[in-house]
């Protein structure tokens, strides 16, 4: 598949809309993927709708591929089916009456490419996405599942500049779901196709994107790459979304191999061995621990504490690595009871040891 032109994507856009104000400037370069957080009426849908062309923006302008598709200074505005914006939603919104192949096949033919080229690329596309033994069937006789992957080849097919994926797994069941992200990161990743991503889940973002940034009020108030972001939230929205410790590194067997060879124990989601990887576990899956212990198979890490966050009936603890210790370390969290606290003595700078069964460890590959 080819993947877009190798000129990313360039926005400059102030619109104002029944008192909301949506002023942006982004930029994502060619092959990227650039995850959009923030809190409901951040602006989100409104950033998509101004890609996709749906709404004019006041002021502004947008180069997709090569392309000039919005300046407001000359009066230039392509239509939305015209820009060669591509679009992933919750529903997968096919048309119920032609066939899966017939779906993927309709944008390239929209696009003048002859039949039999169309639905040669098509058949391609549902190979790609594991799908290629139900071409000839309608919508209504594919699951949740396997209608979202033909709509993830239709969005593919005309080749498009730019891939809007709007929270494409948020109406997935929980048993589908991680299929469906390793597909969009392989899928996505084999194509170099550029794309944004709007999510409220901090997983897909650590696992699909290369690099996040967060709305809120209509601005940009935080971005930069994916695990720093969330690693080290500087706004409110992203510290409350980013309730997960994470730990880079590559598939090791079941677990994570970090970069300097530390190994975690784990259970690996749908990754092969040497593949970039996260390990992700919760903050409350932490045990904390004075001195080193023992007993049934744990990860184990020696940390500095950083600081102390009351949060009701618990305290978040944040780490940093200890003199000589390694860097992955610093941002891992833990959820210890106040009691817990005052047993250990725990203050900041003191080091102790974090804890996690491998049961609760997870290894889901990442956006390389």
């Amino acid at each position: 598949m080819s993947g877009a032109a190798a000129t990313g994507v360039e926005l400059s856009a102030h619109l104002e809309r029944d008192g909301f104000t949506l002023d942006v400037e982004l930029a994502v370069a060619d092959g990227e993927v650039v995850a959009v957080l923030g809190p409901n009426g951040a602006g989100k849908s409104t950033l998509l709708g101004v890609l996709s062309g749906l709404l004019r923006p006041d002021s502004g302008r947008l180069r997709v591929a090569g392309r000039t598709l919005l300046d407001t200074a000359t009066g230039e505005f392509v239509p939305a089916h015209r820009r060669g914006v591509g679009l992933l939603a919750q529903e997968p919104l096919l048309f119920p009456h032609l066939s899966a192949l017939a779906n993927v096949a309709f944008g390239p033919r929209a696009h003048g490419v002859p039949r039999g080229a169309a639905e040669e690329r098509a058949g391609g596309l549902l190979a790609d996405v594991g799908v290629t033994e139900l071409a000839a069937r309608r919508p209504a006789q594919l699951s949740g599942g396997q209608q979202q992957r033909v709509a993830l080849a239709r969005a593919l097919a005309p080749r498009p500049g730019l891939l809007l994926l709007d929270e494409p797994l948020a109406a997935l069941d929980v048993d589908a779901t991680p299929a469906m992200r390793t597909l969009l990161r392989r899928v996505i990743a084999d194509a170099k196709q550029t794309a944004l991503l709007v999510t409220h889940d901090a997983l897909d973002a650590l696992v699909l994107a290369d690099r996040v940034i967060v709305l809120d009020r209509g601005r940009i108030v935080e971005q930069g790459p994916a695990r720093e972001v969330l690693a080290r939230p500087r706004s409110a929205f992203s510290a409350r979304i980013a309730g997960l410790d994470l730990v880079p590194g590559t598939v090791d067997g079941a677990g994570l191999r970090t970069a300097d060879g530390v190994e975690l124990h784990g259970h690996a989601v749908e990754v092969e061995r040497g593949e970039a990887a996260v390990a992700v576990f919760p903050p409350s899956a932490v045990s904390v621990h004075a001195t080193r212990p023992e007993g049934s198979p744990r990860n184990v890490f020696r940390v500095r504490v950083a600081a102390l966050e009351p949060r009701g009936e618990t305290v978040r603890l944040r780490a940093t690595a200890p003199a000589g210790g390694p860097e992955w370390v610093d941002g891992l969290a833990a959820d210890v009871t106040p009691t817990a606290v005052a047993d250990l003595a725990i203050e900041p700078g003191h080091e102790l040891w974090f804890a996690v069964k491998a049961t609760e460890v997870a290894v889901h590959g990442r956006h390389a």
